[in-house]
């Protein structure tokens, strides 16, 4: 498949089913912000199917995600030609669910200051989200994991951030 432009649309999405999934169902065609808005549509999703799944259910569904997803980023960033689009989005999906699982039970409050620690390390990568971003660059199978492994250190460091708030706090 050739070189798609460097800003997907509807087509592309549509064009193969590894797009769909690293683009979040399509929100990372957002033209503001793909990251945050994945990562609201991560959060929506998980919030809908909390109530019919068992947290050990979730857990499943969010590990299944991680394979499926080092697959979906890696084809669509081969696709686009690019290493780590930010219209992918798939990272920022998963890392929201690994997080607000570990999180939960929390209320609405809890859970939109998870949001916004990930946010923060996800978009200003201090430190070790740094390292993990430039750790696996590239096209292929090394840089689809790539993608995903910046998104779950910002995720460890969100989730080390409140459990030290928990515990000072407690």
């Amino acid at each position: 498949m050739a070189a798609a432009s460097h800003h997907p649309d509807a087509g592309f999405l549509f064009s193969h089913p590894a797009h769909y999934i690293a683009l979040g169902f399509g929100s990372g065609l957002s033209p503001w912000a793909p990251g945050t808005v994945g990562t609201l549509w991560g959060w929506l999703a998980f919030a809908i199917v909390q109530h019919w799944l068992a947290p050990l259910s979730m857990a499943l569904l969010t590990l299944a995600a991680l394979p499926l997803g080092w697959w979906a980023c890696t084809v669509t960033a081969q696709h686009l030609g690019i290493a780590d689009p930010g219209a992918i989005v798939w990272d920022e999906i998963v890392a929201i669910w690994l997080i607000l699982l570990l999180v939960m039970p929390t209320g609405w409050q809890g859970q939109l200051v998870a949001f916004a620690l990930f946010r923060f390390f996800d978009a200003v990568k201090p430190g070790p989200v740094a390292w993990a971003d430039q750790r696996f660059k590239g096209l292929g199978w090394r840089g689809g994991f790539g993608i995903l492994f910046d998104d779950l250190v910002a995720a460890g460091c969100t989730l080390l951030v409140i459990a030290l708030w928990r515990h000072f706090t407690a």
